[in-house]
């Protein structure tokens, strides 16, 4: 049946509905992915909670499903919209159609909508709140979501350990991708998840070699209560942060964040290195970055620059063995130019032992 995406700015777009509405229509904000690839990855990372997701590519859909490449335990989605999905998944290890695996989830895929369209309203006037409804007339959008609602929708709620490696990282969940814990799982680390407001006393207690803080759905300043105990921890152990993760960092030393016109969500976003003095291809998803001009009255050195709008990437800081970065280094879907930074975050840790050995 026919069905619209109605955008914010007062813009629709009718398109044919694969899946059932639940409650007739769906709110959330309207951004746009460009990879080719990836789709399953991007339907299952709790970074895109409350978002409709409009991939720009115009086919997706045709390797299906498969049981491997999820990055959560569910897709987080509000609603998915392509120009054609393809109705088989034509690889040996498809288990599901894209159709099959949204429908079983209740999430709306919206088809045939002219999505290059869509992504010039979004490209000239920014992400915006969004629904797709079955009725051509715009009416009024539901109300957001409680700010701090995504983090506690995708955080876990009790703490988990995985592995027996000799060096122990606690992973602060904010929405994790499960490529991040594979990543250090495959470098012989012990890790233990634990949910988004922890204490730092029971940090203590796990008595962690380093911190990850992890990707995540929202603004982070939704995290504004938690940024006391996020900066008594990252002055205590040796930390890397990503994406979300990498912006309560800068927040926790008194730095700012704002949000992009429409954020960096896909596959092929080019990072200048000042270190290694290289550019790198990286993946990417979020829709707010760390104001450059802040990181001034802190003590913090911006080492990855985006070559495309200059925004800041990641940085580290000087006598402090603190790493944070922008991109997803894990990738998943995109390219692994970047992995060589989870090495780097096992080096630091181990230069720290180093040190307490022979203090």
């Amino acid at each position: 049946m026919k069905a619209y995406l109605h955008l914010a700015n007062g813009k629709t777009f009718e398109g044919k509905l694969e899946t059932a509405i639940p409650d007739s229509e769906v709110n959330g904000e309207v951004v746009f992915f460009t990879g080719m690839t990836g789709y399953q990855e991007v339907l299952t990372d709790p970074s895109y909670k409350n978002q409709i997701i409009v991939f720009t590519y115009p086919l997706i859909g045709n390797y299906g499903i498969n049981a491997a490449d999820f990055e959560s335990k569910k897709p987080h989605v509000q609603a998915v919209v392509v120009y054609e999905a393809s109705t088989k998944g034509y690889h040996y290890q498809s288990q599901y159609s894209l159709k099959d695996y949204l429908q079983a989830w209740n999430i709306p895929l919206l088809t045939h909508v002219d999505t290059r369209a869509v992504v010039k309203q979004i490209r000239t006037e920014g992400a915006m709140q969004g629904k797709i409804s079955l009725t051509s007339e715009c009416g009024e959008f539901g109300e957001t979501e409680r700010q701090e609602q995504p983090i506690q929708q995708v955080s876990t709620t009790q703490i988990e350990t995985y592995g027996n490696g000799s060096t122990h990282i606690v992973l602060f969940d904010f929405g994790y991708k499960k490529s991040i814990l594979q990543s250090l799982l495959s470098r012989g680390c012990k890790v233990t998840v634990v949910p988004y407001n922890t204490s730092f006393e029971t940090i203590q207690a796990l008595e962690p070699d380093g911190i990850l803080l992890s990707n995540g759905p929202g603004n982070p300043k939704q995290l504004s209560s938690q940024l006391p105990t996020i900066r008594k921890v990252i002055d205590h152990y040796p930390t890397l942060g990503i994406c979300l993760g990498h912006q309560l960092v800068a927040l926790a030393y008194g730095a700012d964040t704002e949000k992009l016109r429409f954020g960096h969500r896909g596959a092929n976003q080019p990072v200048y290195d000042s270190v290694k003095k290289k550019v790198f291809m990286t993946s990417q998803n979020h829709g707010y970055v760390v104001n450059k001009e802040s990181l001034a009255h802190t003590p913090f050195v911006v080492r990855f620059t985006n070559v495309n709008d200059q925004s800041v990437e990641g940085m580290f800081h000087p006598t402090k063995p603190i790493l944070s970065v922008q991109y997803h280094p894990e990738a998943h879907p995109g390219p692994s130019d970047t992995n060589s930074i989870f090495d780097e975050f096992l080096q630091i840790m181990k230069n720290v032992r180093s040190e307490k050995v022979y203090a």
